[in-house]
C-alpha cells in the first residue's frame, strides 16, 4: 500500500486548513482564461478538466472523482495550463493556496506520499489514454476508452457495470481522437450487439469480454 491512512488522514487534514466551496453541476471551478486560484481537493462529486481547441470545441482531459487534486501539477511545477474545471454533479472541494500547499508539503512530509500516489495515478490514467490513441481503429480506441472509465467509476448493478460519470458522445470523441458523428455510430454499434447499454445518461458495460477481443 502506497500510503497508510495516517498519511491519508493527513494530507485531508492539510486541505481542511484552507476553504471549504460547494458547486452545483455546471458550474466552473476555474472559468476559461482564468488561473488556477490555489490547489482544490475533491471532498465528493465530479469535475471536468477539459481545454478549448483551436476549432472551439471542448477537448476533454480527464474527470477528476473524490479524493483526488485538482491543480497538482501546476502546483509542484509551477506550469499553468489554460484548463477549465467544471463540476459534473453537485461538488464539494477544499481549496488551499499554492504557497500553504508547498509549505505544507515541506513542513509535513508525512503527506508527501498520498501526493506522490496521486501524481502516480494521475500519470497513469494519462498514460493509458495516450496509450488508447495507438489503435488504429474507431472501435479499438473506443472499447479501450470504456474499459479505462469502467475501471475508475465503474460500479456494478444487477445489469453490469455502471460508469457512474456523465459522459457526452463529444467527450468521449476528443478522448479518443474521433469526430462526434462515428463515435455516436460506433456506440450504436456495441449497444445494438449487447456489449453496451445506457442507463439515465450513463453508460452501462454488460459484456466486457466482448470489450477486451475488440482491443487484443
Amino acid at each position: 500500500m502506497l500510503a497508510n491512512q495516517k498519511q491519508l488522514a493527513a494530507l485531508v487534514a492539510m486541505f481542511h486548513t484552507g476553504t471549504k466551496q460547494s458547486y452545483a453541476k455546471g458550474e466552473f471551478l476555474v472559468r476559461p482564461g482564468s488561473p488556477p486560484p490555489g490547489v482544490f481537493f475533491v471532498e465528493s462529486g465530479l469535475v471536468k478538466a477539459y481545454d478549448i481547441t483551436k476549432y472551439g470545441e471542448e477537448n476533454l482531459l480527464i474527470i477528476r472523482r473524490s479524493g483526488e487534486i485538482l491543480g497538482l501539477t501546476w502546483a509542484i511545477t509551477g506550469r499553468a495550463r489554460d484548463v477549465i474545471y467544471t463540476a459534473l454533479a453537485p461538488t464539494t472541494v477544499w481549496l488551499i493556496a499554492r504557497d500553504n500547499f508547498l509549505n505544507h508539503l515541506q513542513d509535513n512530509p508525512i503527506v508527501a506520499l498520498p501526493v506522490m500516489r496521486l501524481l502516480a495515478d494521475m500519470y497513469r490514467v494519462h498514460g493509458e489514454r495516450i496509450m488508447t490513441l495507438e489503435y488504429r481503429t474507431v472501435r479499438e480506441r473506443l472499447a479501450s476508452f470504456l474499459l479505462s472509465m469502467a475501471d475508475r467509476f465503474g460500479e456494478t448493478t444487477a445489469n453490469g457495470t455502471r460508469i457512474n460519470a456523465p459522459l457526452r458522445h463529444q467527450d468521449i470523441a476528443s478522448s479518443i481522437s474521433a469526430t462526434r458523428e462515428t463515435t455516436s455510430r460506433t456506440l450504436s454499434e456495441l449497444e445494438h450487439k449487447g456489449i453496451i447499454s445506457n442507463e439515465q445518461s450513463h453508460l452501462v458495460i454488460c459484456d466486457f469480454d466482448a470489450l477486451n477481443a475488440i482491443v487484443q
